[in-house]
């Protein structure tokens, strides 16, 4: 939603989570509502936070990786975080490019979907844990989207990395790290399962499609050639998702 007006922002938040609602209330065993957020505007986000949850009844937020030049973790979103951490929220995060890397010219025709997206997931993973929000805001839980972006493969280089941040990591990056939640929306391919599966089990793995970019048939596929058993394919598919939000057991 943010495409760096404020005004137009609210509006556009306000208006997809009405419709969204008004879907979830037409067809409530079919769909489900994480609100869209108008971030960067704090005090508008808290406001649509308390709409969100107390007139719509949403299942969840959804929340970009970085905002401009800022990411999550950055101090001027605590106050949204720990709004987010009283209500317990599930809080979906979807890649974007950051300005520092939407127009990089390393290869001809690479849009920044291919590679900026999963550096900037793990870009806003390592703001939410190294910020200190990960241990300070226990009740929200993180949903990461595309198995973590490139944070799984990198995770014991960044650990190490947290030695020095004690004070915010007591326990370790890779400790925070395998708390959060992750879906498999373009990345159910053996390489990136098999990464992300040396982090977490499938109870804490969720299947997505990135639909309309790639097919819905086409990432179950990936999935069915991943090497999962019958027992971790069920989880990934929906049991995970019922036990984070029970509401869906009904769908």
């Amino acid at each position: 939603l943010w495409f760096g007006d404020t005004a137009v922002t609210g509006r556009l938040a306000r208006a997809c989570n009405e419709y969204g609602a008004k879907l979830v209330q037409d067809h409530p065993t079919r769909f489900g509502l994480f609100a869209a957020m108008p971030l960067p505007d704090v005090d508008a986000t808290l406001k649509e936070i308390e709409y969100a949850y107390d007139a719509l009844k949403v299942d969840g937020v959804g929340l970009f990786t970085s905002y401009g030049d800022t990411w999550l973790g950055n101090p001027a979103y605590r106050p949204v975080m720990e709004e987010l951490n009283r209500r317990k929220a599930v809080v979906h995060v979807h890649p974007t490019a950051a300005n520092c890397c939407r127009n990089l010219d390393y290869a001809p025709g690479v849009a920044p979907g291919s590679m900026e997206y999963g550096t900037d997931t793990t870009r806003a993973i390592m703001g939410v844990t190294f910020s200190g929000d990960a241990v300070r805001f226990p009740d929200i839980r993180f949903i990461w989207s595309h198995a973590g972006g490139t944070a799984p493969f990198l995770a014991g280089r960044i650990d190490r990395g947290s030695r020095t941040a004690k004070d915010r990591l007591p326990n370790g990056f890779m400790h925070e790290l395998k708390k959060f939640y992750y879906d498999v929306a373009g990345a159910a391919n053996p390489g990136a399962m098999a990464s992300l599966l040396k982090l977490v089990t499938t109870a804490q793995v969720l299947f997505g499609t990135d639909y309309p970019y790639v097919s819905v048939g086409e990432n179950a596929g990936d999935l069915m050639k991943s090497g999962l058993s019958a027992a971790d394919l069920k989880a990934v598919e929906n049991e995970t998702a019922i036990r984070l939000m029970p509401r869906l057991k009904a769908i």
